[in-house]
């Protein structure tokens, strides 16, 4: 009942993963409503009218937004001055929804069709060239985002959490490889002196435990059986 009732908020949320509302992303803020541990005012891209529309399917009253987290408003989207972009890609790593082209080192752009507006590439920017622009100033929460918006959005942002978790597997994979690698290189030394042998052992033992500590982090159940190899 709990998954249930937590699938239907999230569905009613705006899907724009600004984390105004306290929480990573709109399906942690809708499993918090649905467990009580928040509550459903919390969300200005949603506004008056997102708000109704969580009281109607958690069958309470309609309450005022909690401006706390942020005031009902325009949809704004992010604009970069190409003349000050220095190219960091800390912008794009803050986009949700892969919303930002560009490559290190290479001047970034917005796709404005594709901006939530959700102002979370402003903070990281070093250079403080983004800059969020209003559009449409007269239409404001659901007004001025539709659920086919919202559902394109949320498509986004779950395919790039799918992308982030291959590529941190892919990347680990890669560490772990080199890691193997720089084993057998170290164990096939063949060392003259003490110093050499006792070095071989120092490099030996730092490589072996990286690698231990590489696959405990891939599979924490095995944590238990390295203590007791110890």
């Amino acid at each position: 009942m709990f998954s249930i009732l937590a699938d239907q908020i999230n569905n009613i949320l705006p899907q724009t993963q600004c984390t105004k509302c306290g929480f990573p992303n709109c399906r942690s803020y809708a499993e918090a409503i649905a467990s009580n541990k928040a509550n459903f005012n919390q969300c200005p891209p949603g506004g008056a009218e997102g708000i109704n529309r969580i009281a109607l399917a958690i069958q309470k009253p309609a309450i005022q937004l909690n401006i706390e987290h942020g005031l009902e408003r325009p949809r704004p989207v992010a604009f970069i001055d190409e003349n000050v972009c220095i190219g960091c890609t800390l912008c794009i790593q803050a986009c949700p929804v892969d919303a930002i082209m560009g490559a290190n080192k290479q001047m970034h752009t917005v796709i404005p069709e594709l901006c939530t507006g959700c102002d979370l590439c402003v903070e990281p920017c070093p250079v403080d060239c983004i800059t969020m622009i209003y559009e449409d100033s007269s239409a404001t929460g659901w007004d001025a985002w539709s659920n086919e918006q919202a559902q394109a959005a949320r498509e986004r942002f779950e395919a790039r959490e799918i992308r982030l978790v291959r590529e941190k597997q892919e990347n680990e994979a890669r560490l772990a490889l080199k890691a193997q690698e720089k084993l057998k290189l170290v164990n096939a030394e063949i060392p003259e002196t003490q110093a050499e042998l006792d070095e071989k052992e120092r490099k030996r033992r730092i490589i072996a435990d990286a690698i231990r500590k590489a696959a405990l982090k891939k599979n924490p159940s095995n944590s238990q059986l390295d203590e007791t190899q110890k």
